[in-house]
Order: structure tokens, then C-alpha cells, then sequence
């Protein structure tokens, strides 16, 4: 079963939109990139989904994972 992801991600017009990944739809429209990643954070959280920020250029800037990870991370010894 595929992950569930929201992104973080420019919008060619200006600003920052979040989205479902692998959906179109835009959720939410911000000025800010830093009000798209606090808003999207929420709702990443919320649904236990990958959260994926975006540089300007598209490029991936940085992943936060919230939940249903497929393997528990090793304890560091």
C-alpha cells in the first residue's frame, strides 16, 4: 500500500500551494512558504502522512515523517 503524502510545493503564479501527493487539487494556497509548511504540518500530523517540502525549484528541500513508518528506526548504541 502506497504512503500517504502532502507536499509543500511553489505555485508558478506566486506563492506556495499544498498537496495530496499524486493529486492535482490544491488544498491549500499560501503567500508564505512558512505558513504552507506550518498549515501543512497540521494536517500531515493529523493524517499520519509524509510530509515533503519543496524548494523553489522543485527539488525536494527536506521529508518529515508523522506516523505509520514501515520500519522502527534502530536504537543508536
Amino acid at each position: 500500500m502506497p504512503r500517504k503524502t502532502h507536499h509543500v510545493v511553489p505555485n508558478p503564479e506566486g506563492g506556495w500551494d499544498l498537496k495530496k501527493g499524486g493529486g492535482e487539487r490544491v488544498i491549500k494556497h499560501f503567500d508564505t512558504k512558512q505558513d504552507a509548511v506550518d498549515y501543512g504540518r497540521d494536517v500531515s500530523r493529523n493524517q499520519g502522512s509524509e510530509f515533503v517540502i519543496h524548494k523553489k525549484d522543485g527539488d525536494i528541500q527536506n521529508t518529515d515523517s508523522h506516523g505509520n513508518d514501515p520500519m522502527p528506526p534502530k536504537d543508536k548504541k
